[in-house]
């Protein structure tokens, strides 16, 4: 797919004495440019745009563990199991972190280690992005 820049420019010759007539709109003259000035995302869009889904699917994983754990999932579900087996290693960097890792409910549990992690991982999302847009274009008009 191809993005394109269209420009449309009217240009008016000025009469000394203005007339409504088909020979005043005659002498308007429209100047149409076209220019093709990229095709698809550059690089570093599409580094971004990897970036972000990767850390969109952990992010959603943690959400997901956190609420499996609030709910008291059957933890022998293979699901369930699977979901907590792949998020395990992206929360235990932040376990032990504060005194309280888990508020424990009869079986429900609140894991405040994937809660922390899970800003954790944001944070760290959005500085990889800001340093991705370091290096982007900007516009004509805009300043440094």
């Amino acid at each position: 797919m191809t993005d394109y820049e269209r420009t449309t420019v009217r240009e008016t010759v000025a009469d000394p004495a203005p007339v409504a007539t088909r020979e005043a709109y005659a002498r308007d003259h429209v100047v149409t440019r076209e220019s093709t000035y990229r095709s698809g995302p550059t690089a570093g869009e599409l580094i971004r745009r990897v970036v972000m889904l990767l850390f969109g699917i952990l992010q959603a994983l943690l959400l997901l563990r956190i609420v499996l754990l609030l709910l008291a999932a059957n933890v022998g579900n293979d699901v369930v199991s699977l979901i907590l087996g792949v998020t395990d290693p992206f929360v235990e960097p932040f376990r032990g972190m504060f005194s309280l890792d888990r508020v424990t409910a009869d079986e429900s549990t609140l894991d405040v280690a994937a809660i922390v992690a899970l800003i954790g991982w944001t944070l760290l999302e959005a500085l990889i992005l800001a340093i991705l847009s370091l290096g982007t274009r900007r516009g004509a008009g805009a300043t440094a």
